[in-house]
């Protein structure tokens, strides 16, 4: 079987239904395959990749695919829907901290890393420069995905875990814009004017982001919509709208739609695990789709001479250009050497850099396939051994000993016609409002706890009643005062029933 570029014989529903027979074989294999990585701690996009590897012109299946505009198509789309979900799922109070850091890494960050290892691309390995300085930009992006598949067992510091969420949402942007830069032009004769337009587009997209991601924020929680399932359908809309809106403003539609998600994910949406939820499920298919795609395109057998090339660029990236810009990034702001450590060791590579490395191929760069090679061998090789060693890493570094207080699930839906909202709260074991007495909430005026689900059975509790792990809670709240109460259960969720009435996050809920 044969897929490439070209004129190709009509899709009949023959080739339909075998096509969607292979999509959804190849989903189950994936969806089985995540019980393994999670076992062995080796991030999800080997196995993806493996499986397109395996369904290629080297492996059982003997499809030849070779279309590489396709793939950087699919790719985008790809990446836009995991960047909506990443920032859907990024907590402001956890990376406010840690924006200034997190933008230095994005920014001087990856100007180290693309200038050290496209040294190394031209000097050790003979690369021209034009080719150096794509691979050292394509390799400079890293995988948030990545890195907390392994870690998601590991309680870290917010502060670590914001700033490398943080930078993972951000960096794609510069690097997809020097990538098309050096692939479309080479090196630029005038360095401060790429400066100059990699700052604009970050500026155009931010701007463009923070203000979809507002106002569809103000819209959903504004219009109740006549149907639960129409809010996470609204809320992708929105960040896709993000994306094309700064693409088609010349700006970084990459960062847009993070930004965009960003907002919403923190605006207290209404049916939000729902949202959460439908976001997730999107993610996992794109990951899944984008990985095999990838697997697909690459041909094993012409990996054999770019082996070795691709060792010693991920050395020297690994070793030196990703702890020289933690290094220069983070030591102005006094992060200790614990953290830095993790976070030049976690500096891992997936989805973005194999993606990128399509460009060129677009554009025909010389010696292009060869880069794509390069790239592909560094994320699997460096991904085998990173990714296992970070959870004992972190252990060794004593940064994974203290959990923090499990957050509660609230989930809202307005009640426009009563002027009013309907609060979910699930209290997850580790939640410190288990023990609390329904009437040591102290909940606003205007708020109250109608009904407990416990066990299966609900009913409706007193002021005395004590509330525990597991117990799923209906908080009925006017408009005024919506808020006020979700901050006030936050507060004693981490705080106790001796929690201040600010709360432990600083957040008045007001007495």
């Amino acid at each position: 079987m044969r897929v490439s570029q070209g004129r190709e014989r009509p899709l009949t529903v023959h080739h339909l239904n075998q096509l969607l027979f292979v999509c959804s074989l190849v989903l189950l294999v994936a969806v089985a395959a995540v019980r393994i990585s999670s076992r062995s701690g080796l991030p999800s996009l080997l196995v993806y990749l493996g499986i397109g590897v395996a369904m290629g012109q080297d492996g059982v299946g003997d499809i030849r695919f070779d279309n590489a505009e396709l793939t950087q198509v699919i790719g985008y789309a790809a990446l836009v829907v995991i960047l909506a979900e990443g920032g859907l799922g990024t907590k402001w109070k956890e990376i406010k901290p840690a924006l200034p850091a997190a933008s230095a890494l994005a920014l001087v960050g990856v100007a180290v890393s693309v200038g050290v290892t496209a040294s190394a691309a031209h000097y050790l390995i003979g690369l021209e420069w034009r080719q150096a300085l794509i691979v050292g930009a394509v390799v400079s992006s890293t995988d948030a995905a990545a890195v907390f598949s392994v870690l998601r067992k590991i309680p870290l510091p917010t502060r670590v875990t914001g700033t490398l969420e943080a930078e993972s949402g951000f960096n794609d942007a510069p690097v997809v814009i020097l990538v098309v830069a050096f692939s479309t032009a080479g090196p630029v004769d005038h360095w401060y004017a790429l400066l100059g337009e990699i700052a604009l587009e970050l500026a155009i997209g931010a701007a463009i982001g923070l203000a979809v991601g507002w106002l569809g924020s103000w819209g959903l929680r504004h219009v109740a919509l006549p149907a639960s399932g129409l809010y996470p359908i609204a809320v992708m809309a929105i960040a896709v709208t993000a994306y094309a809106g700064g693409a088609l403003a010349h700006g970084s539609g990459f960062l847009g739609v993070y930004l965009a998600s960003m907002v919403m994910g923190n605006a207290k949406l209404p049916h939000w695990p729902a949202t959460r939820g439908f976001a997730d499920g999107l993610g996992w298919i794109a990951q899944i789709g984008m990985f095999v795609l990838l697997g697909l395109l690459v041909t094993p057998h012409e990996l054999g001479d770019d082996i070795w090339p691709a060792l010693v660029i991920g050395m020297v990236l690994t070793m030196v250009a990703r702890p020289l810009s933690v290094v220069v990034c983070l030591t102005p702001f006094r992060v200790p050497w614990q953290e830095q450590t993790l976070m030049s060791w976690a500096g891992l590579r997936g989805a973005v850099p194999i993606i990128l490395a399509t460009i060129p191929m677009v554009e025909g760069v010389d010696a292009s396939r060869r880069i794509f090679n390069i790239v592909f061998v560094l994320v699997v090789v460096y991904t085998l051994i990173q990714g296992p060693t970070l959870p004992w890493l972190a252990r060794k570094l004593r940064l994974g000993e203290d959990a923090e207080a499990a957050d509660l699930g609230i989930e809202s839906a307005p009640l426009e016609r009563l002027r009013g909202h309907l609060l979910s709260v699930a209290i997850p074991d580790g939640s410190k409002m288990h023990g609390v007495e329904v009437a040591e909430l102290r909940l606003p005026a205007g708020a109250a706890v109608t009904l407990v689900v416990r066990e299966g059975k609900s009913f409706v509790p007193l002021p005395t009643t004590v509330l525990r792990h597991g117990d799923e809670l209906l908080v009925v709240a006017t408009d005024p005062v919506r808020d006020a109460a979700e901050r006030r259960l936050r507060a004693v969720g981490h705080g106790g029933k001796l929690a201040d009435w600010l709360g432990p996050d600083g957040a008045g809920a007001g007495r």
